[in-house]
């Protein structure tokens, strides 16, 4: 607490009502929750850079934006980050049972049958309904791809699923070919609702193979940026223009970036 002290004065003194930032002022817990989701897809960035001093850098602006919310609850005298810090100490104790306790779990299916068991006590002793839906758990807010892994991975823990991956790549072909049939009908409605079918069931095969979708299409992205930030400086150096080259020469310049980020 000795070290996050002179954080916490910071921020006091930016939400001075006399004298502080009248930015810092006027923010609210969900106005701050929007600065966190930036500085979050940062921290990402940098995480997958694997550049420490980027990582340790972005890490502090993530602590700030919390903390920050921390001090606007500690105004309201809601609750403070020991609050919180004793509950989640609390909780991660009493969900491994088997590390500070005399439980012994073999397989991974054991764990995870405990967590959720310990969390159902959780809300009952709390005073909580318990969840109508396995699904209950998963944040709406969550982005779509995130939201799509967590909804499947919940409905496959109560027994809900392929038997294999062949099994969803079939159906990934069944769902194309409806997207197909609404695109020739010209059907915008059906368009959109066969489309999304098509990536709900492809985070299904990323999640059958191993693969977390999320993570899988950030890496592409980022791939695409690089080969196309590339061709950018290829087409730059010799003075042409991406709109007005022909198509050849874009395949080209495309090929040359492709090459360069693979070898």
């Amino acid at each position: 607490m000795e070290k996050l002290a002179p954080v916490f004065e910071i921020i006091k003194t930016l939400r001075n009502p006399d004298t502080g930032c009248p930015w810092d002022r006027q923010q609210t817990p969900i106005s701050m929750w929007k600065c966190l989701i930036e500085e979050i897809y940062e921290l990402r960035d940098a995480i997958i850079d694997d550049i420490p001093d980027d990582i340790a850098e972005e890490l502090g602006d993530v602590l700030f934006q919390l903390f920050f919310i921390f001090e606007i609850y500690s105004e309201r005298q809601a609750f403070d980050i020991s609050d919180s810090l004793k509950r989640v100490s609390e909780k991660m104790i009493r969900r491994h049972p088997h590390v500070y306790g005399k439980e012994h779990f073999v397989t991974k299916d054991q764990l995870t049958q405990s967590w959720e068991k310990i969390k159902k006590q959780e809300k009952k002793d709390a005073g909580k309904s318990i969840a109508e839906s396995v699904l209950d758990s998963v944040p709406s807010g969550m982005p779509s791809l995130l939201r799509c892994h967590k909804v499947s991975s919940s409905a496959v823990k109560a027994g809900f699923d392929w038997d294999s991956t062949d099994e969803v790549l079939e159906k990934v072909r069944e769902e194309f070919n409806e997207f197909e049939e609404a695109v020739h009908k010209k059907d915008k409605t059906a368009m959109a609702d066969e489309f999304g079918d098509i990536l709900f069931t492809l985070v299904n095969v990323a999640r059958h193979a191993g693969i977390h979708a999320e993570t899988a299409l950030a890496g592409s992205i980022d791939k695409f940026e690089r080969r196309y930030r590339y061709m950018e400086k290829l087409l730059q150096n010799q003075n042409l223009d991406l709109q007005t080259i022909s198509k050849k020469d874009k395949e080209k310049f495309w090929d040359q970036a492709k090459a360069f980020y693979d070898k």
